[in-house]
């Protein structure tokens, strides 16, 4: 039995067990056969929601059109009355009437809500609720020709005289988008550190253009003592309070959300902040640099995650396991150690 978000061994299960909001749902087959079936469900269960609500909005408007037209021939009725020129007994048969009608009416009125009503929590009970992240990323201003990153056969030794990497070369300018790949232990990590600044190469010649910025996956960019928003100011200083929580809501934390210190975060939480903090910034890094950023997240997230990076104008310099991610994201080379 297997926990995982990792979608290509998912593929080699027998069955998927989803638990959602909604329960518990097992799906016979692989991760593919499970997500075609997963989404047709929520198109459906969609469809069925719309239909409920434009029947209940149906409903009321034919029941406010009822009292309106009820309510013209009762003032009209007591004009009449009031005019005079009919007996008063038939004045009160015509209240009466009225009266009866009215109720009818209203009955009836009720039992047309009733009946929509029902159907409407019906189709509710049958959608999850989801909090999806909704990311539209301001453009990087990267130009197509322009070079951000170079590495010239770099190499890099610990002080110790332990080498970590040796005659790494690569080159990214405009767009392009590259993977960091090999085993564990062969220096992906550090190739980042070099990237960014944080290390200084001990052979060969790194240079680097336009704005660059690295989300590890310990998200170090945030202080574990400060609260989302606090990053956020400090990372982002020209964006004014509204601005920052209207970022911020769009990456999950709302309201007092916002206010959560970074330290009590889990994983998931941390990388959303981080992204938040970096991608949601008046002026994305041209060059966005990748630690393993699916780690932590659930599978909705995921998938956000990858529409709104494939829509990135900028540059990616990715670490990670996660073939499905690097496709959706548009990497097409890849950078072996």
């Amino acid at each position: 039995m297997v926990v995982s978000h990792d979608r290509q061994l998912l593929r080699g299960m027998d069955r998927i067990v989803e638990l959602s909001a909604l329960g518990a749902r097992v799906y016979g087959g692989g991760w593919d056969a499970y997500a075609e079936r997963r989404e047709a469900e929520r198109a459906a269960a969609s469809r069925d929601l719309d239909v409920a609500e434009r029947a209940t909005r149906q409903v009321e408007r034919e029941v406010q059109a009822a009292r309106e037209i009820k309510q013209r021939r009762d003032a009209a009725g007591k004009r009449a009355a009031l005019k005079g020129g009919q007996p008063r007994l038939m004045l009160g048969g015509m209240a009466e009437r009225a009266e009866n009608s009215g109720g009818r009416a209203s009955h009836l009125a009720d039992r047309q809500r009733a009946e929509v009503g029902e159907a409407l929590e019906q189709a509710r009970a049958k959608v999850e609720r989801l909090k999806t992240l909704s990311l539209e990323l301001p453009s990087s201003g990267l130009a197509a020709g322009k070079r951000v990153l170079a590495f010239e056969d770099v190499g890099f030794a610990w002080p110790d005289g332990t080498p970590a990497l040796r005659a790494v070369s690569f080159d990214i300018a405009g767009p392009r988008r590259l993977a960091v790949t090999g085993p564990n232990g062969v220096g992906k990590t550090t190739l980042l550190r070099l990237a960014v600044g944080d290390l200084e190469c001990t052979a060969g010649r790194i240079m680097r253009g336009g704005r660059i910025a690295l989300l590890d996956q310990r998200t170090a960019i945030l202080g574990e003592e400060e609260t989302i928003l606090a990053a956020y100011r400090r990372l982002n200083p020209d964006g004014d309070d509204n601005a920052c929580r209207a970022v911020l809501a769009r990456f999950l934390f709302r309201a007092d959300a916002a206010l959560k210190p970074v330290v009590s975060l889990s994983g998931g939480e941390r990388l959303r902040a981080g992204l938040a903090c970096v991608l949601g910034s008046v002026t994305p890094p041209q060059l966005l640099i990748l630690d393993e950023p699916t780690n932590h997240l659930d599978l909705d997230s995921i998938a956000a995650i990858e529409t709104a990076l494939a829509a990135y104008d900028g540059a990616l310099l990715v670490v990670s396991h996660d073939a499905d991610f690097l496709a959706r994201v548009g990497v097409d080379a890849e950078v072996r150690l």
